[in-house]
């Protein structure tokens, strides 16, 4: 017998170990008090209802309406009791502790194969001892050179698609996938500011190391065949023994990634040196920054990081940084297609400073483009726009949790009973070791119940006045959870709002964006994409039509 084949049916039985040990401790697991949806099926689950943003907002209405806040959700089987809660203080408790409630392993084995072992998948000490090193390079004072990036790469978006719309013979506009394009340029501006290496992707697609962070991008949105997946949980040594077309593009891509980003985290150290004899060397990429926070003389010994947790960490800020922000201009550019007036509103806003600057924007001093860089943050309705999109269609549509250990969470509203009746003197509840917790960022942001009747809908004025629950909602960014919350919260987040902002004004001031007739959907594969209705297989894409702007 082939020794796939025995492999499998170990993992198999490895599985079926596991499940039947859980569904026994199941039946005195305190969870199982708690009311939640049911099920039609023995392997009937309500993960679609819960991870697919085509639906989940509906569904989490309904759940809230039948079961209160805090409910029992089925996972992957019988044996899968899962938790998911709607209430402020469980969720805000939750998130606070991550000492006990960490990232399944499952999550974490599949970030760490992919990137390495950075802020995104590391735990525990290790997470804390990235994040002390990694928060300095986030600081205002080194964003600087961020915006001067964003604007270049910006410009430099802006001249393709005039290029595209010129060519076109038979129409002042031309149909572009704005999804493809912006994710370019934001892996442009993360390469240069997280590494200073130009990936130029905008107007060349054939740099070694582009096409290797494009392939494992690919390979991260990737759907693998379900059985792989399985075997791939419990015996992750078969990818070594029995490597697919998946798994050798990995390994390609790491290797060219781990060869130039060594080269330059070698030069960056000796420029470093260098500058202790001659004069500080001024880097302000986020590498160099990184570099020099690690080797403070507050940081002890034993606490800095290893080159290889240095480059996992700049993978992370690729991956996470990029694809996030790119997500993000894409869905606004989607709304103000579907929203022409707030378009038209936002663009005369953007319109009013741009008279204070030269019209090439290619031509712009560096004092200058900080300069209206500040300008563009104090525009109220270009940062309502910015928060009411960010808030709307959230890039990361949910997380997980597991917990460590057994805890008593606290709550804000009364819980249901499974009988249906609410018992107003119980406020807390215990998650049994072991339990997966649903952390639904999209629904806490479109809570009717908070945001009010039009939570669904895109309407920046809201945020001139907002309801007094909202405001008293502790999250990390203008009290939606679209940047998370508590000590996992993402760092980067005043580093993706200049990106937005940049790329809003440059966009905005130049181009019409209009619908095509297609019918655009999200739907969560890794991040919340956009793509075409009934056409999923053809991969991520939000075509919209672009015309040149004319003020006359």
């Amino acid at each position: 017998m082939p020794l796939v084949y025995v492999l499998g049916i170990v993992a198999i039985l490895l599985y079926a170990c596991s499940c039947f040990r859980t569904l026994v401790g199941q039946r005195s697991n305190v969870l199982r008090s708690l009311p939640g949806p049911p099920v039609t099926r023995w392997f009937g689950n309500h993960l679609q209802h819960v991870l697919d943003p085509f639906v989940s907002r509906k569904a989490h209405e309904i759940f809230v309406q039948l079961y209160g806040r805090t409910m029992r959700i089925r996972g992957l089987g019988p044996w899968d009791e899962r938790l998911l809660t709607l209430d402020p203080v469980s969720f805000s408790h939750i998130v606070k502790n991550t000492v006990i409630y960490q990232k399944p392993w499952q999550s974490r084995r599949l970030i760490t194969s992919l990137i390495g072992c950075g802020m995104l998948s590391a735990e525990g000490q290790v997470h804390q001892r990235q994040r002390r090193v990694a928060l300095p390079a986030f600081a205002a004072q080194n964003m600087r050179s961020l915006v001067d990036i964003s604007f270049r790469k910006g410009i430099q978006l802006r001249d393709a698609w005039m290029n595209l719309i010129r060519s076109e013979t038979k129409s002042t506009c031309a149909r572009i996938d704005v999804c493809q394009f912006v994710s370019r340029t934001t892996l442009d501006v993360m390469g240069l500011a997280g590494f200073d290496y130009n990936f130029n992707s905008i107007e060349d697609e054939t740099n070694e190391v582009f096409i290797a962070y494009r392939d494992m991008f690919e390979v991260a949105v990737s759907q693998s065949p379900r059985f792989r997946s399985l075997l791939l949980m419990y015996l992750p040594t078969i990818n070594r023994l029995f490597p697919d077309k998946t798994v050798r593009t990995v390994q390609q891509s790491r290797e060219v990634i781990h060869r130039v980003a060594g080269r330059l985290i070698q030069e960056k150290k000796r420029k470093i040196s260098e500058g202790e004899k001659s004069g500080p060397y001024e880097g302000a990429d986020l590498l160099t920054l990184l570099l020099k926070s690690n080797a403070a003389t507050d940081i002890p010994p034993e606490q800095r990081l290893s080159d290889e947790d240095i480059l996992s960490n700049i993978n992370t800020f690729m991956f996470a940084g990029s694809d996030t922000s790119s997500l993000s201009v894409t869905w606004t550019l989607f709304l103000l297609a579907q929203n022409p007036k707030i378009q038209d509103r936002l663009r005369t806003e953007l319109l009013s400073v741009a008279h204070e600057f030269p019209a090439d924007l290619s031509h712009l001093t560096e004092d200058q483009i900080q300069t209206l860089h500040t300008t563009l943050c104090a525009l109220p309705f270009l940062h309502n726009v910015t928060r009411e999109s960010l808030r709307l269609i959230p890039p990361v549509h949910s997380s997980l949790r597991v917990a460590t250990q057994d805890n008593e969470v606290p709550t804000m509203y009364p819980i249901y009973e499974r009988d249906g009746t609410v018992n107003e003197r119980r406020r807390s509840f215990i998650v049994p070791k072991g339990t997966v917790v649903h952390l639904p960022f999209e629904a806490f942001n479109l809570d009717k119940c908070v945001w009010g009747e039009d939570a669904w809908d895109f309407n920046p004025d809201r945020w001139n006045n907002l309801p007094e629950i909202v405001q008293q909602c502790p999250w990390h960014f203008s009290n939606i959870l679209t940047f998370s919350a508590g000590p996992r919260a993402c760092p980067g987040l005043r580093f993706s709002l200049i990106e937005m902002k940049t790329l809003y004004y440059i966009l905005l001031t130049n181009f019409v964006f209009k619908e095509t007739e297609d019918k655009v959907v999200p739907h969560n594969v890794v991040l919340t994409r956009p793509y075409l209705s009934g056409k999923f297989e053809e991969g991520t894409q939000c075509p919209l039509l672009v015309s040149r702007f004319s003020a006359t």
